[in-house]
């Protein structure tokens, strides 16, 4: 974009970085692409205003977040399917021994999945993370408790159906 100095680059250099954040948010590569496609645009339209703020990338962590929550705000339900789709950018994404961690990860409700990512992922407050959910801070760790509790359950219900098969 010629008339935006700055953008192009800005794009370039954390396109992989915002794909895995939302890779993490959403557990479905498709959703992560849609998500930071979203959040791109916003910054886009943003950017004279933004430009020139300290952290660029958190303004867009925290839109991917806000998008994301407004998402399950408006369908209260999600849909997973059995077998992951085809990925186009296995670098970005988790390598396979990792894949049952983020595969119990995916299968949270989406605020437990939410608070748990801005919190270990990002290693934001519990106040940071009700300001950018909307939410309060006992609601924080009440999903963050309720979240690691099934991750835990599942993750030692099951470890031979996690991570690579020998």
């Amino acid at each position: 974009m010629d008339d935006e100095p700055g953008f192009d680059d800005f794009v370039a250099e954390q396109t992989a970085a915002l794909l895995r954040y939302g890779y993490v948010l959403t557990g479905n590569p498709h959703d992560a692409a849609d998500l930071v496609q979203e959040a791109l645009v916003r910054l886009c339209g943003a950017w004279p205003r933004v430009r020139r703020k300290d952290s660029l990338h958190s303004y867009v962590r925290t839109t991917m977040a806000r998008l994301h929550i407004s998402v399950w705000r408006r369908r209260r339900r999600e849909h997973l399917i059995g077998e992951p789709p085809e990925r186009v950018h296995h670098e970005v994404f988790p390598r396979d021994d990792e894949q049952g961690v983020w595969e119990e990860l995916a299968a949270l409700p989406r605020r437990q999945r939410a608070v748990l990512v801005l919190r270990y992922y990002e290693q934001l407050s519990d106040a940071e993370i009700a300001k950018v959910l909307g939410i309060s801070t006992g609601t924080v760790r009440s999903q963050a408790f309720r979240g690691l509790d099934k991750l835990r359950s599942a993750l030692s219900s099951a470890p031979a159906t996690h991570g690579s098969m020998r």
